[in-house]
């Protein structure tokens, strides 16, 4: 610093003048924003979804997804809701969930919170909804030799697409969940 005051007059002018300059420059706060050097980069023009945007040939700011992409939440499933297909998926889709005491307890949480309303505690067919007479229509017995005897892929279906009047329950149950109640029914309701 006190080189600085050794210079002549005007270079030590200039050079507390630069000093100062630099020095304030890069102040921010709410009275003096300071300087932007790149304000294109750093505010850049966001465009809405469905509004033109002159960057695309198109003109179109919302983008189609590149061919073939699947949402990360979105596993296709390759059946119908048919008598037809819940056979075939009863043929062709096996468990892929390996069976033991976690996937138990998760498929029995799931299958409280989604299913005993109205197949019952026990799955026998008289959960709240059916026996408070809010439900007018038996839900399905799942302790019945005939639902006994559905190979899991079907079962895994029917919770996926639902059946006559029980609803789909695929976009609430995550795929493996779905896995797991049918677990859950196969091995401890149905035992």
């Amino acid at each position: 610093m006190k080189k600085l005051f050794h210079m002549p007059g005007m270079f030590r002018m200039v050079a507390l003048a630069a000093t100062v300059i630099f020095g304030s420059s890069c102040n921010r706060d709410n009275n003096s924003p300071g300087w932007d050097y790149f304000p294109d980069m750093a505010y850049s023009f966001a465009y809405e979804s469905y509004s033109p945007n002159p960057n695309f040939a198109d003109g179109k700011t919302l983008r189609e997804p590149v061919k073939g992409t699947i949402s990360r939440e979105l596993i296709p499933f390759p059946y119908e809701k048919t008598d037809e297909d819940r056979i075939r998926a009863g043929k062709e889709l096996v468990n892929p969930i390996p069976l033991n005491d976690t996937t138990l307890a998760r498929g029995k949480d799931e299958y409280t919170a989604y299913c005993m309303m109205c197949h019952g505690e026990k799955g026998d067919g008289l959960g709240y909804l059916y026996t408070s007479k809010k439900y007018i229509y038996p839900p399905a017995n799942l302790l019945a030799d005939k639902v006994k005897a559905l190979p899991e892929g079907q079962i895994y279906h029917t919770i996926t697409l639902g059946i006559r009047i029980m609803g789909a329950h695929g976009s609430q149950l995550r795929p493996e969940d779905r896995w797991k109640i049918v677990h859950y029914v196969k091995t401890v309701l149905q035992k």
